[in-house]
């Protein structure tokens, strides 16, 4: 009996995307980091990407990939944020696929998933096609092969879905074994063996029997493993992992075994603390003990085929003891923590988005055989178009689907109405229902995905389908009594986010005044082209008039927009955007308002902007919330540099007496304390981003902290280190010879032990890593007593950020 053992991680992160920006915005509640995806690719897809193996004295030995040694899939919205944010883990990711090949026997680690986490029992027939035709297309433009297997979000199931990816070639998919209904021997007629509450026995793959002829292979994972790994801290220990998955492993079984787990692969880094380093470990040890091999789903499969058929409940998920009601009605599962809470809003939300869903197809139908051959075809081909919008390739789709050669309008409208149909499935992503609340961010994503459906479908038909979608919304009912009901989150929080021309013309000619922009800007979605701008000043004001043309990417829609903007110093600025009339009546209004604006008659300049551009005003409250971000800064700067100096004169002057204080013991004075803690996390701030670190100042800041007990902002300043050493890490490794920017790093790299808090540096130990095992051998191969100093300084650095440098550079 041979042994085999498999790690499934399913990485996904529900679609964050403003529907309009095409763009994941700020997110505070991720702070320090830009969003949740920024920060869940720093804390786990990036680790086990650059997973660190420790020796026995918690040094750094190796750094690993993870993902070429265990099986994961990765959902495709989240691999789109990938490619354009965090390219380089995207990268390693594949690259991991790629090595993993050679060591399981042709196959690959990754699996594909169906496209946007859509649950797919409550998905109609043409959703469930489309939904696995997206997932299969978006898998194979970045890994280069068909996948073999698929991840069902949620391990959601029926025979319909399992038929949806058997019907497209998928050969296997992973359930939770609670979701095993009975078995029997594929040979012979022996009875059916009921495997009810988890039963059946996980060890190998089963056979599913479809309808149509078809079937696809099931593995059922250990429950008791991935629980310990999801939610009983299994991942503190590597080696204790490594053990449990040995322990699963029966030899009162007479054939060769499969131990094997799946969870959310979060669990590995972001849910658990260092939980890339106990997979690592655990990964290492299996294949040094060789108690096990190390294998992948689809080779053990190819290897092991099924011997047994088998049967599911229908419908069944692994996050629901309901079947799917977790995503359709008040079952009872949920995230817990709001005791007298309720989830009676989901069947009010799910009916208002079947009912919208089923109002577009016959919109989206009627109005796309006038451009596209068969509509629904061209829908599940519009998923080259997702993943590339080059003019080239958007041609090319026409080529193939069109009715007729389209014209530029003709081309619009067939985009818009193949982009109504995609925010029709992005609402129906299962987040929007799984956790607590009907005003949470995810289930306001979900809906916001429906405001911008409903807005494209406002376009081709007289019917306003918001009044209907919003009665039966209002049946929802909020548990925060002042968002009351769906019909008043939807008001609250996706209505303020519907996008116009106007509106992003209001955001190019607002953040205008506080950058600069080329003649060509593409701002999120949208390319900005300036046909004029003039701008006057007069002391602290400004005034800016332009006509601008802005496309719309996704949809190549165009349109033509004047605008003008008043900035009255600090916050106060009045911005008018409308469509563009004709040149003589753009002259005349630009000359009306140099007038009023050379004479400073700023009253007369809102009455002007009334009078050509109505009663629709925008100001900083109207940008997007990164710009607004970047412009409150840059009118907050001059305020804080004030505030800094002013608590500094006061700490200069009072300081001395403080410090007395603290001597003889004496009850220090609490107005001081805000004074001093703001100037010395101020202080330690600018030490690391203006790029020339004194040592000897941060030690000083952090001596005077700790006297005067002050709090410092450990998550701000950690970040800004890490920031510190990311910019001198990546600058070294692309001018490894510079011995004074060895020294700043190893500088910096001496004050980790002294800082009050514990700093990321994956990135640096990367850099590091990497030059020690290339930079490193090429100085050693040609050393002389030139680069001696070099050799020794680079290998101290290594000791500071924690490597074993012995057993490295050997």
């Amino acid at each position: 009996m041979n042994k085999f053992i498999c790690i499934h991680g399913h990485f996904y992160q529900p679609p964050r995307e403003n529907p309009w920006l095409e763009s994941v915005e700020l997110q505070d509640s991720a702070f320090p980091y830009h969003d949740w995806n920024e920060r869940i690719t720093a804390e786990c897809y990036a680790p086990n990407a650059h997973a660190r193996l420790l020796d026995g004295e918690g040094r750094i030995e190796r750094i690993v990939n993870n993902y070429s040694k265990i099986s994961f899939n990765f959902g495709p919205t989240l691999f789109s944020w990938m490619k354009e944010k965090a390219p380089d883990i995207l990268e390693a990711i594949v690259a991991a696929d790629v090595k993993s090949r050679e060591q399981f026997s042709g196959h690959g680690s990754a699996i594909a998933q169906c496209y946007n986490h859509m649950i797919m029992p409550l998905a109609n027939e043409r959703d469930k096609q489309t939904q696995v035709i997206w997932g299969i297309r978006d898998f194979e433009s970045h890994f280069g092969r068909k996948p073999e297997g698929m991840w069902l979000p949620e391990c959601a199931a029926d025979n319909e879905s399992l038929d949806a990816l058997a019907q497209q070639g998928i050969k296997f998919t992973i359930l939770s074994p609670f979701q095993a209904s009975r078995i029997r021997p594929l040979e012979g007629n022996s009875e059916w063996q009921d495997v009810n509450g988890a039963k059946v026995d996980p060890s190998m793959p089963y056979l599913v029997k479809l309808k149509s002829g078809r079937s696809i292979a099931v593995f059922f994972y250990d429950a008791p493993i991935a629980q310990a790994v999801a939610f009983e801290q299994l991942l503190d220990n590597g080696e204790h992992f490594a053990n449990r998955l040995l322990e699963a492993f029966d030899d009162g079984r007479n054939h060769d075994q499969l131990a094997h787990v799946a969870t959310d692969g979060e669990s590995y880094g972001h849910h658990f603390r260092y939980g890339d380093m106990a997979l690592a470990y655990a990964l290492h040890l299996i294949e040094k003990n060789q108690q096990a091999k190390l294998t992948i789903y689809a080779e053990f499969l190819e290897k092991h085929p099924p011997t047994h058929e088998a049967e599911i409940h229908q419908p069944s998920a692994w996050s629901c003891s309901h079947g799917v009601d977790r995503w359709k009605r008040n079952c009872g599962c949920n995230s817990g923590g709001h005791e007298g809470w309720n989830q009676e809003w989901r069947e009010p939300l799910r009916n208002a988005l079947d009912w919208l869903r089923d109002k577009l197809a016959p919109v989206y139908e009627d109005k796309a055989k006038g451009f596209l051959k068969d509509p629904w075809a061209a829908r599940e081909d519009y998923i080259t178009v997702i993943l590339d919008r080059s003019p080239e390739n958007i041609s090319k789709f026409f080529t193939k689907h069109a009715t007729h050669e389209l014209n530029e309008a003709d081309q619009v409208a067939a985009l818009r109405l193949l982009e109504m149909q995609r925010h029709a499935m992005l609402m129906f992503t299962s987040c929007g229902w799984f956790f607590d609340e009907i005003s949470g961010i995810e289930t306001v994503q979900v809906i916001q995905y429906a405001a911008r459906a409903i807005q494209i479908a406002h376009e081709f038909t007289e019917e306003n389908l918001e009044p209907g979608f919003l009665e039966i919304l209002e049946k929802a009912k909020s548990n925060i009594p002042e968002n009351e009901n769906g019909r008043v989150v939807y008001e609250k929080f996706a209505k303020p986010a519907v996008m116009t021309r106007e509106s992003v013309g209001a955001h190019y000619a607002i953040s205008s005044l506080f950058e600069s922009y080329s003649e060509e800007a593409k701002i999120y979605s949208f390319i900005v082209r300036q046909q004029d701008r003039q701008i006057f000043k007069s002391g602290n004001a400004r005034l800016a008039i332009g006509r601008v043309s802005i496309t719309f990417a996704v949809t190549r829609a165009r349109d033509e927009l004047v605008y003008v903007v008043v900035h009255m110093g600090d916050h106060n600025l009045s911005c008018g955007v409308r469509h563009d009339g004709d040149l003589e009546a753009y002259q005349k209004m630009v000359g009306e308002m140099r007038a009023g604006f050379e004479r400073s008659d700023f009253p007369e300049l809102i009455r002007l902007i009334d009078k050509h551009f109505g009663q629709t005003h925008y100001s900083l409250k109207n940008l997007f919330r990164d710009e607004q971000q970047k412009v409150l800064n840059q009118i907050l700067t001059a305020t804080s540099d004030e505030i800094h100096n002013a608590y500094h004169l006061i700490t200069d002057r009072y300081g001395p007496l403080m410090r007395f204080l603290a001597d003889i013991h004496a009850a220090p004075l609490k107005s001081f304390e805000p004074a001093m803690e703001f100037v010395l996390n101020s202080e330690l701030r600018r030490q690391f981003e203006n790029g020339h670190t004194d040592p000897e100042r941060v030690k000083s800041l952090l001596a005077e902290g700790r006297a005067a007990k002050i709090t410092f902002e450990t998550d701000g300043l950690a970040y800004v280190v890490k920031k510190h050493f990311d910019r001198l890490s990546d600058h070294f490794l692309k001018t490894p010879g510079d011995m004074d920017l060895l020294q700043r790093l190893s500088d910096s790299a001496g004050l980790l032990q002294v800082l009050p808090f514990e700093v990321n540096l994956w990135k640096t130990q990367n850099n590091y890593y990497l030059m020690l095992n290339t930079t490193l051998p090429e100085m050693r191969k040609n050393s002389d007593e030139k680069n001696r100093p070099w050799i020794d300084k680079f290998c101290a650095l290594g000791d500071k950020l924690g490597f074993h440098i012995n057993g490295n550079s050997a």
